[in-house]
């Protein structure tokens, strides 16, 4: 079944996966069947946010599975495409949430 740290990262991975809005959102937006500012996208961004933040709050992560789920591209992708902006507090939330679980996991279990 993996390690503790792999099953904790596959815990993490599946939490962000679930309301990820890169995956078909994004396309419809680029396909212009959606807009960025779309009230719908909105409410999946934020909820993903929040998704994000707790699953890096799962139990078990080391600082190296903790490198794998760094938001950072993720949210450059989001904010490229208008549907954020880097000051938004849930960018800003996200970010914070990721240097602090980094900070104090540890390097291995």
């Amino acid at each position: 079944m993996g390690t503790l740290d792999e099953q904790a990262l596959a815990r993490a991975i599946a939490a962000i996966s679930h309301s990820d809005p890169l995956i078909k959102l994004l396309q419809q937006i680029r396909l212009g069947r959606m807009k960025s500012t779309d009230a719908g996208l909105r409410a999946i961004t934020e909820s993903w946010l929040g998704a994000y933040e707790k699953a890096l709050a799962t139990d078990g992560l080391t600082r190296f599975s903790l490198r794998r789920l760094d938001p950072t591209p993720r949210l450059a992708v989001l904010v490229d495409a208008g549907v954020l902006t880097s000051e938004h507090p849930g960018v800003t939330a996200l970010k914070t949430a990721y240097e602090r679980a980094v900070a104090h996991a540890p390097a291995l279990l």
